[in-house]
């Protein structure tokens, strides 16, 4: 081959590199979408905000209000909040939130379908929720609210116990066991073995750092340039540690009397139906939750020294501002009263003054029959919810793997460290 021949074939040569290359880069595909995402159970949901969206359901149908006598286990009830905190905090470089919690939800409902358990919604997992979620946007922030709900405890059920307790005792007599009950009904104050034990927190860690390991592992998967910010959020008290002298006692009773109705309506009507000995236990349980989440995550951080991961604590973020901490409750509380309806209604009833045991006991029956007529109660409201989307905002501002807490002042601002 002579020279111009050779020098032909170098130019073929670099002109057909120079082609391949070009194909191989090819314009830049667009970037995704950013978006923020709420996972886990009610007090990420939204519950106790109202504005309740339509919920897929995991047949791939958009489920709206069904009405008051519908099953528990429909998709809407997951109550997700449009006031919910995921939409309430500042997100800077945020494009879309997404709401995927569901109120109830337990460890389990991670990674299957909620319906796999006794009482679970009809909704997909939230885990497919989010893999869905990230065919389209890029995952950049994710709050979690995990662990209130498990195999051994649930919110729902702690309330349940207190609330009821409180109201027996007030409407019932000790003589009325003997005379015509002919067996106990418990009235006597929650103690902190009532509510969860040691051994029953630390299951709940396990299956909680479970359900946070395969969040983690998700995200790893399938987050479309590998980089987002995880908040574990702990929880906070509707309660306060003490109630406001106002409602210690009433016609002359105390909650150590027996049968004390108007204390016991007066108490209900400002939402804290509960024995002024139940409320510190109440706090025993809400400072193992914060060491349920707080241990999750030093757990998870050891493992996973990378990643981008953060506790959101909040037990203080309604400090000053719980239900009977103040005279007019439920007035300026940043949680929902606890209030049930005398059948599937619609209709709360906000006081039972001159009400007998029997229409009380009708009245907590449709809360057990009909759990969505009761189940906002003892949740944050909207101004609730707000408080904890400016929690959560700060907690998103601070280096990452620390413990951010929020704290609620005197003055009604918030101290984030």
């Amino acid at each position: 081959m002579g020279f111009l021949q050779r020098a032909a074939a170098v130019v073929m040569l670099l002109v057909s590199a120079a082609g391949i290359q070009a194909v191989q880069s090819g314009p830049a595909q667009a970037a995704l979408p950013t978006a923020a995402v709420a996972l886990g159970d009610s007090f990420i949901s939204g519950e106790g905000a109202g504005d309740y969206q339509p919920v897929v359901d995991a047949s791939g149908t958009a489920q709206a209000f069904p009405g008051w006598s519908a099953a528990n286990s429909n998709a809407y009830f997951c109550h997700r909040s449009a006031n919910a905190s995921v939409f309430k905090a500042s997100l800077p470089g945020i494009q879309q939130r997404f709401n995927l919690a569901c109120s109830g939800a337990q460890p389990a409902d991670i990674a299957a379908p909620a319906s796999a358990r006794p009482e679970g919604r009809t909704v997909a997992s939230q885990l497919d929720q989010l893999r869905a979620l990230a065919q389209t946007y890029d995952i950049d922030v994710v709050l979690v609210g995990l662990g209130s709900n498990n195999t051994q405890f649930t919110f729902g059920d702690v309330a349940t116990l207190c609330a009821n307790r409180f109201i027996a005792d007030a409407w019932t007599g000790w003589w009325e066991f003997w005379a015509y009950l002919k067996g106990e009904v418990p009235q006597k104050p929650c103690t902190a073995s009532d509510l969860s034990t040691d051994t029953e927190v630390a299951a709940a860690t396990t299956e909680t750092t479970a359900a946070l390991r395969q969040i983690l592992d998700t995200l790893d998967q399938i987050d479309a340039d590998g980089t987002h910010q995880v908040i574990l959020q702990t929880y906070t008290n509707p309660l306060p540690p003490d109630l406001a002298p106002q409602y210690y006692d009433e016609d002359g009773r105390t909650d150590t009397r027996d049968k004390f109705r108007a204390l016991g309506a007066e108490r209900y009507a400002a939402g804290c139906p509960i024995h002024r000995a139940s409320l510190a236990p109440g706090h025993v349980f809400s400072q193992n939750l914060g060491s349920l989440v707080k241990n999750t995550y030093a757990t998870l951080a050891a493992e996973r020294p990378a990643a981008d991961l953060r506790v959101l604590d909040v037990q203080k973020a309604f400090d000053g501002a719980r239900l009977c901490e103040n005279p007019g409750s439920p007035a300026g509380a940043l949680a929902t009263p606890v209030r049930v309806q005398d059948g599937p209604s619609g209709t709360f009833i906000t006081s039972l003054s001159g009400w007998d045991k029997i229409g009380i006991q009708r009245a907590a029956n449709t809360c057990v029959t009909y759990f969505q007529t009761c189940q906002e109660s003892w949740h944050p409201n909207v101004a609730g919810h707000t408080v904890l989307g400016q929690c959560l905002t700060g907690a998103l501002a601070t280096a990452p793997r620390t413990i951010v807490t929020c704290a609620r002042n005197a003055n009604g601002t918030l101290t984030i460290s």
